[in-house]
């Protein structure tokens, strides 16, 4: 297993900074100059050149990138064009919102997700199984931003029981209506998965041997073929917590929540290259972190997985 954990990060690297080149290239390709949205189009040229000559742009793209590989050698992530601050502390600070949203918007995923399969699967063609259609259907279809809105004003207007936006120090009842939010469309897909996982563990040989044994349907379907079915999942909730992570930009915008992706949005408003280019890698190192997790995880849940042996 050690030796597995490394060679996935050892793979990563390489990844990660394949990454960084396209982003980094794509930026520079979009029109536009921070220079000039620094001081402005009416500023003096010379003003602006020597924006660009202290910002770095002045230098060939392939010189721009290898001083940025040699900041990231070193952990910097480079420094804000606009606050002079070191990136890397800003994500520091903000990163920790973002995860907490994730966690909670994931752990309210899973649960009702999970719960609503479960359901939905040992009690096809019942009323769960309209329960389980209308709720997923309209997991996956509503925008993230129309269902912000629409809790926000049925819960913090109409119904003032949970406040409208903010971190609140973190005091969790802010946390509710953004993880709410962005737990919505995770928490269909996980219902969706987890049904047809257990329907086809339902229909399996040894769950026909463990019915003919006596056993009761509670413990067939929680001992023997939930197990089974929770691999599928697993894959599911690991790219969906990198996804909730990365993807938290407009749950985040819409209430006020002072995490990575309102920063990514300022970054990408504001052109600050640093700051973009940190919370792309950034995110995607969470993402790959959380899928190795998930590998990790098959091992502990089917004892049949073992990494590195054919």
């Amino acid at each position: 297993m050690i030796f597995y954990i490394i060679k996935r990060i050892i793979i990563a690297i390489p990844t990660l900074l394949g990454l960084a080149l396209v982003t980094f290239l794509l930026l520079r390709a979009i029109p536009g100059d921070p220079a000039i949205g620094l001081v402005g189009e009416r500023a003096d040229p010379r003003a602006i050149a020597a924006i660009r000559r202290e910002l770095g742009e002045d230098k060939p793209l392939p010189q721009q990138f290898i001083g940025y590989l040699k900041l990231l050698a070193h952990g910097n992530l480079g420094k804000s064009y606009y606050t002079r601050r070191d990136v890397a502390k800003d994500i520091m600070e903000k990163f920790p919102n973002t995860l907490r949203l994730a966690f909670s918007a994931m752990l309210i995923s899973v649960f009702f997700g999970t719960i609503l399969g479960i359901l939905s699967a040992v009690n096809r063609g019942g009323a769960w199984e309209k329960v389980f259609s209308a709720i997923s259907l309209a997991g996956i279809s509503l925008p993230v931003f129309w269902v912000g809105l629409i809790f926000m004003l049925l819960f913090a207007f109409i119904l003032p029981i949970f406040p409208p936006s903010g971190t609140g120090g973190g005091d969790p009842a802010y946390l509710v209506l953004p993880a709410a939010t962005l737990g919505l469309n995770s928490a269909a897909f996980v219902a969706r998965i987890t049904r047809m996982s257990l329907i086809e563990a339902l229909g399996s040989q040894y769950i026909m041997t463990a019915r003919a044994k006596g056993l009761s349907p509670f413990f067939v379907v929680a001992k023997h073929a939930l197990r089974n079915a929770l691999i599928p999942v697993i894959t599911l909730v690991a790219i969906d917590f990198g996804s909730l992570l990365n993807g938290s930009v407009l749950t985040e915008t819409i209430f006020g929540w002072n995490g990575l992706g309102r920063y990514a949005l300022d970054g990408i408003m504001k052109r600050d290259y640093p700051v973009i280019l940190g919370t792309v890698l950034v995110g995607s190192a969470a993402f790959v972190f959380f899928n190795m997790l998930a590998d990790i995880a098959y091992a502990y849940i089917d004892p049949r997985i073992r990494y590195g042996r054919r």
